[in-house]
């Protein structure tokens, strides 16, 4: 895929995945329904009444644009079954019961006012079917109109809401692409929205334009590819108690995936009432304070594990610039990088815009005038302006335990041959 329509998302590597609906209200996730096998009814009655009257989407989009995201994804379905939207082929909606509103359209309007691009996810599993669990083989005629119904509402999902940049799948197991209809589906969405990004979870993972590892960082190779992770510990959805994973933590994720090229969405799970957690919003703050001050690294960045560099952190590439992302500050006033071939012409701290003093020997980059205390909370950051799109020495294309060890044979033969400490036999 080449322009407009997938260079955004590459750009962009930072958004907000939101996972909310009724099982917010038991505040135990949002897989609740199934991991604790609830009575079926008794779940449709507390969906009914559920009602998040603090619901406020320009209040979230606040929060997702301060944090630096460029983009967002909410769920309109997840696998309980239960619609944000006004769908027209159930009565199992936020606009038919308590809330009585189309907390999608409300959504995708405040999002797309702050300037955000906008996703929809959809689950094409419904716990409450039971034609989703038996499947074609075993219930044709239910499956048939399941599948119907999936597809309609996905109909209805893009074209209601005028542009929408991402249709981000999930719950396809257990059946395959073919008894979902993926090739159907795809090609309507691509006529509905011509310039939509669609992941890869249709049943078949090599079908869409980006792929999804989740809990992962796993880079794919050949696509665009998108890690999402929670902001807490485990859970997507809501759960009292819940651990919150800290900023600086939250912010090497971003680091993480843009180093190697990705994307992170980034997790939140809003209240009963429809308020974003504290705890997420002081979090997001941090991270657009620092976003705000190096976000140059991080935006149209792409993969740059240019040489060694884990003993300090991570490395993100941007045209003539390589950028050092630093995890682990040891107060030394010197930063020593091996392996870069392309003769650099500047270093800045870009934490404070310093100019630093470095000094470039064959393989060997000094850089040098660093403060003892580190000059932010979360990670410092130097700019490298090289000659030339920063390359690596021929060693220092692989990393350690990985490439050809044959490449090693002469670096190990400059001590010699033998064991001894002579180099000797």
């Amino acid at each position: 895929m080449k322009g407009e329509k997938s260079s955004w998302f590459a750009a962009a590597r930072f958004g907000m995945f939101i996972h909310f609906g009724p099982y917010a209200a038991y505040g135990r996730g949002e897989q609740v329904l199934f991991r604790e096998h609830l009575d079926q009814a008794e779940y449709a009655r507390a969906a009914a009444r559920w009602n998040p009257t603090r619901y406020d989407p320009d209040a979230w989009a606040a929060v997702a644009k301060e944090a630096g995201m460029r983009y967002a994804v909410m769920t309109s379905r997840h696998h309980d079954g239960y619609c944000l939207w006004d769908s027209k082929v159930t009565d199992y909606t936020s606009a038919a019961l308590a809330p009585k509103r189309d907390l999608i359209a409300d959504y995708v309007r405040a999002f797309r006012k702050a300037g955000l691009r906008v996703g929809i996810y959809y689950s094409l599993a419904d716990w409450r079917v039971p034609a989703y669990w038996a499947g074609p083989a075993r219930d044709p005629d239910g499956w048939a109109r399941f599948r119907r119904y999936v597809h309609e509402q996905i109909r209805e999902l893009l074209s209601r809401y005028g542009r929408i940049d991402i249709l981000w799948f999930d719950g396809a197991w257990p059946q395959t692409a073919e008894e979902w209809g993926a090739a159907e589906i795809m090609g309507m969405a691509r006529r509905l929205q011509p310039d939509i990004l669609i992941n890869n979870r249709l049943g078949d993972p090599s079908l869409g334009d980006f792929g999804t590892p989740e809990h992962d960082f796993t880079p794919e190779r050949g696509r665009m590819w998108e890690s999402c992770q929670v902001s807490t510990w485990r859970l997507w959805g809501y759960t009292i108690g819940e651990r919150w994973r800290p900023a600086d933590l939250l912010l090497d994720f971003l680091v993480q995936v843009a180093s190697t090229g990705g994307n992170l969405l980034l997790n939140v799970g809003p209240k009963p009432n429809g308020e974003l957690p504290p705890q997420f919003v002081h979090r997001m703050a941090e991270i657009g304070k620092w976003m705000k001050a190096h976000g140059e690294a991080i935006y149209g960045s792409e993969r740059g594990d240019v040489c060694e560099f884990i003993t300090y952190g991570r490395q993100t590439r941007r045209g003539r610039n390589l950028y050092l992302v630093i995890r682990f500050w040891d107060g030394r006033e010197t930063v020593h990088l091996a392996g870069l071939k392309t003769r650099v012409r500047s270093a800045h701290l870009l934490t404070t815009g310093e100019l630093l003093p470095f000094r470039q020997d064959g393989d060997d980059l000094y850089v040098s005038g660093l403060p003892k205390r580190p000059p932010t909370r979360l990670f410092p950051v130097i700019k490298l302006v090289c000659a030339g799109r920063p390359e690596p020495v021929e060693w220092a294309r692989e990393r350690l335990w990985s490439g050809d060890p044959n490449r090693m044979t002469a670096w190990a033969a400059r001590r010699g041959q033998g064991v001894k400490l002579d180099g000797t036999w």
